[in-house]
């Protein structure tokens, strides 16, 4: 049975993972429908619990709501740590009265659920699955079920280990050795839950035949890539920012091959392109500095108009400016500025990571450069760079 402390354990583990509010992640929702569709049940929930109330924070099925823990069925498995897998739960004593079973509130009868278990060894909650008939309850659903609980929390130390990764280069990006080491003690830590998630859904793709369980395992795994493709684009914010060495870099050859590595997201007849400098510096980093302005022009082109896309350079004194113009949706005047700062997103009906322009600014920086955004007169965004001429 629980101990007295339980509670507080599982107020803090939940506080930490910070997923009671905001609408359901669609990763979980994901492994909640997959979870369903194994074990052969229209139902199925990810159950969290905090000192006296059950949360369901994603659901097939039904639309959950929070309840006391007193009428929950999953306390059982919370406060035991242990799986309960049941053909009928009518008919098991300790469920006999409970309004899921009686009536009250359902009539459940096919009932399994397994306890998600914090590394740290706390039940926060739940993956349940039911159904109102009774059937067969086999070692597939109950292997299956355990396999996915675990993605569940895997999920949720995902989140947490990159949003306290976001924290840290928030607070450190004047620090490129700090940065750096940081990056290289979290890599293994954001890695390892994400690992875990893609084989086991890889296994179950092996194995699943039936069309909308492999569409669900498919929308599970673009969850996974776009959690990765975070992951990858912090940790290169991280690494950004040394010394980039003096190499003479020729802009024009960097911006072909830009290009060329997003012909298929931005058509290249939708890019107007003139010439452009050599300058002093890293000819990778810069070359993703101009495939980050290039893909976000192209991301925020309004809706149903094909990318008008300019890039141009002009001479300053003792600088160049390279200078990526759109007719997209343009950025207001106030958040300028806040567009460049890590995992900032302005408008999140656009995907993205809120990494490429931080890690822009911080590419620039240190080829003595600085970054910015205009508005581009009849409608659109100027973003712009400039770098020191090359001298000699």
């Amino acid at each position: 049975m629980s101990r007295p402390d339980d509670g507080r354990l599982r107020e803090r583990a939940l506080a930490s993972y910070d997923v009671l509010s905001g609408p359901p992640r669609r990763e979980l929702e994901s492994l909640v429908e997959l979870a369903a569709q194994l074990a052969g049940v229209p139902y199925a929930a990810v159950n969290l619990f905090s000192s006296d109330v059950q949360h369901p924070v994603a659901t097939a099925g039904f639309e959950g709501r929070d309840t006391s823990m007193d009428e929950s069925m999953c306390r059982v498995v919370v406060e035991s740590g242990r799986p309960v897998m049941l053909e009928d739960a009518g008919r098991d004593e300790r469920f006999a009265d409970s309004p899921w079973t009686n009536g009250e509130l359902a009539h459940v009868r096919y009932y399994g659920s397994q306890p998600l278990r914090t590394p740290e060894g706390v039940v926060i909650g739940t993956l349940c699955v039911f159904d109102d008939e009774a059937h067969e309850v086999t070692p597939e659903a109950a292997k299956g079920l355990e396999q996915l609980a675990d993605r569940v929390v895997d999920v949720l130390e995902l989140e947490l280990a990159s949003r306290r990764l976001g924290d840290v280069i928030a607070r450190l990006t004047t620090s490129n050795d700090r940065l750096a080491h940081f990056a290289g003690q979290v890599s293994h830590d954001l890695k390892n839950p994400l690992t875990s998630i893609s084989l086991s859904l890889e296994s179950l793709e092996l194995e699943v035949t039936d069309s909308y369980q492999a569409d669900t395992i498919a929308r599970a795994r673009r969850g996974v890539d776009r959690m990765s493709g975070l992951i990858s684009n912090l940790l290169e914010f991280a690494s950004q920012g040394a010394a980039p060495g003096d190499d003479v870099v020729d802009l024009d050859a960097e911006l072909a091959a830009a290009l060329d590595d997003l012909a298929g997201r931005l058509p290249r007849e939708c890019v107007r392109t003139g010439s452009l400098p050599s300058v002093r510096g890293d000819a990778a980093q810069l070359r993703s500095v101009l495939m980050n302005l290039l893909d976000n022009a192209a991301k925020f082109t309004r809706d149903g108009a094909e990318p008008d896309i300019e890039v141009e350079a002009v001479t300053l004194d003792g600088r160049h400016r390279v200078e990526v113009r759109d007719r997209g949706r343009g950025v207001p005047e106030d958040k300028r500025e806040r567009v460049f700062a890590p995992l900032a997103r302005l408008d999140k009906t656009v995907d993205g990571t809120g990494i490429g322009l931080a890690t822009c600014r911080r590419t620039v920086e240190a080829h003595g450069g600085s970054i910015g955004v205009e508005e581009r007169p009849g409608g659109g965004s100027v973003f712009w760079f400039e770098l020191p001429r090359v001298v000699g």
